[in-house]
């Protein structure tokens, strides 16, 4: 079953394009990552999705309803984390969630949501008074009181440490399954490889890709990186004139063979030929950091939220 579907969507301010023809489906269940350097439309994409924005042309739908047309059931069915959430300094947990339940007509009890989302000792807390991850959760918490079908989440662990972020991402992996589908809007490459069933690349407005992140990452390159260092000296031609090796770097005892096929195999034979040792041996993986410099030609500097 589709959850989503964005169809030739056009979105333009001005004389500039935002938005140039994307299409992409979201299955019902899914987590589908969006990631794209800034500028390349995604939170206008998200924006028309949730309603708050009309396209130019093309269509949405979401659960087999027009956004504009049926903006009151698509508010009932869809919750939205914005990339920019906030709330009054002194007003408290709870009293945020039972606000916000009140307008819909199906919420979900949000004491439940205190403790699936770790935030039931936060009840009373004010708002200005928890912290950076404390203060997503609540905002996920938010996104979920009224029960949808289907939530969007943009840039949600922008500004959280490295712990907190994990957390948020194990939270994520709890709500998926309790049915809910998640368009989920990020910058950063690990988030969208570890949560996404499948991913679509915005660049300049187009959809440049749509994939699971392993297919994405192997369309990235079929070569693969070697490092290691060596117990004694060894010539460069060892392993450079092996049929799978491509290119050989050497900086003091330091070795880096890139190549193709079965490299390590490869190399580690030929050092135990050589009766080498290979010390602090690593593999380097092709990531999606990889994938995304691969389809946009963009360097990792370059990405930013947008």
């Amino acid at each position: 079953m589709t959850a989503l579907e964005v169809r030739n969507l056009h979105k333009r301010y001005g004389p500039h394009v935002a938005v140039d023809d994307v299409s992409f489906t979201v299955a019902e269940g899914e987590i589908f990552g969006i990631i794209g350097p800034n500028g390349a439309g995604k939170t206008t994409t998200v924006e028309s999705i949730a309603g708050l924005r009309t396209p130019d042309s093309g269509s949405i739908s979401v659960l087999g309803l027009d956004p504009v047309k049926d903006r009151a059931e698509v508010r009932e069915r869809l919750g939205v984390q914005l990339q920019e959430s906030s709330f009054p300094d002194a007003i408290k947990v709870a009293e945020a969630l039972e606000f916000y339940s009140s307008f819909y007509r199906d919420p979900v009890d949000w004491r439940e949501l205190l403790e699936l989302l770790g935030l039931t000792e936060r009840r009373n807390t004010r708002y200005k008074a928890l912290s950076g991850g404390q203060k997503q959760r609540l905002s996920i918490a938010l996104a979920l009181v009224g029960n949808p079908k289907v939530a969007i989440l943009d840039e949600l662990t922008t500004g959280l440490d490295p712990q907190a972020r994990r957390d948020t991402w194990s939270l994520i992996e709890r709500v998926r399954d309790t049915g809910v589908t998640i368009l989920l809007v990020t910058h950063f490459m690990d988030e969208a490889e570890r949560l996404s069933d499948r991913i679509a690349v915005i660049d300049g407005g187009r959809v440049a890709a749509v994939d699971t992140p392993a297919g994405l990452i192997a369309r990235a390159s079929a070569t693969r990186q070697v490092r290691f260092r060596v117990s004694q000296p060894l010539a460069r031609s060892v392993l450079a004139e092996l049929p799978d090796v491509t290119d050989v770097e050497i900086t003091g005892d330091r070795w880096l063979v890139t190549g193709r096929g079965q490299l390590l195999s490869s190399v580690a034979g030929a050092l135990a030929r050589a009766q080498v040792v290979g010390h602090d041996l690593r593999v380097d993986q092709r990531n999606l950091d990889d994938a995304f410099v691969a389809i946009t030609g963009r360097a990792p500097a370059e990405r930013r939220a947008g």
